[in-house]
């Protein structure tokens, strides 16, 4: 378990790399890891690291969405790079992989950002950025389901 986990922190790491750097340059992250035109300081790039990347391209503006509502006070476009960047990386992670707990995410956010973060506030940016995405999620998942699609009430029985 361990060893899966010290995988993953060195997979979010990469992400992190090809997302910053996919910012600087206005390319796809994804076209950038394809191309090799990435740090290999710690060898081949992970596959959780490639995953990450195209699920953050694909949902970006589902990602983005959530940033901007829980962001106070922050433009998204205003935020610091790496700032935004993480917190991209971990929103994807929270909405859409189910094997990774929503606090190990933050958790790896925090330390991302203490170790890459734009500013000294940077890791409270993050905590609080993905504590509030964090709240709203379970909230989303606690809602009762919607009505069907057409508007119609389902009929019940009726007892003759």
């Amino acid at each position: 378990m361990a060893a899966k986990r010290h995988e993953r922190t060195r997979a979010r790491r990469s992400a992190l790399a090809l997302l910053y750097t996919s910012e600087i340059t206005d390319e796809g992250a994804t076209k950038i890891a394809e191309e090799g035109r990435y740090l290999a300081e710690d060898g081949p790039l992970p596959d959780y690291a490639t995953a990450l990347v195209r699920g953050v391209e694909a949902h970006r503006m589902a990602i983005d969405k959530h940033l901007a509502a829980t962001s106070e006070n922050w433009a998204l476009a205003r935020m610091p790079i790496v700032d935004r960047s993480i917190l991209r990386l971990a929103t994807y992670e929270m909405m859409y992989v189910d094997d990774v707990p929503t606090s190990v995410t933050i958790n790896e956010a925090v330390e991302l950002a203490k170790d890459f973060g734009g500013e000294d506030e940077s890791p409270r940016f993050v905590n609080g950025v993905l504590g509030r995405i964090a709240k709203i999620l379970d909230e989303e998942k606690a809602a009762p389901k919607s009505a069907p699609v057409n508007g119609a009430a389902e009929e019940t029985p009726k007892e003759a």
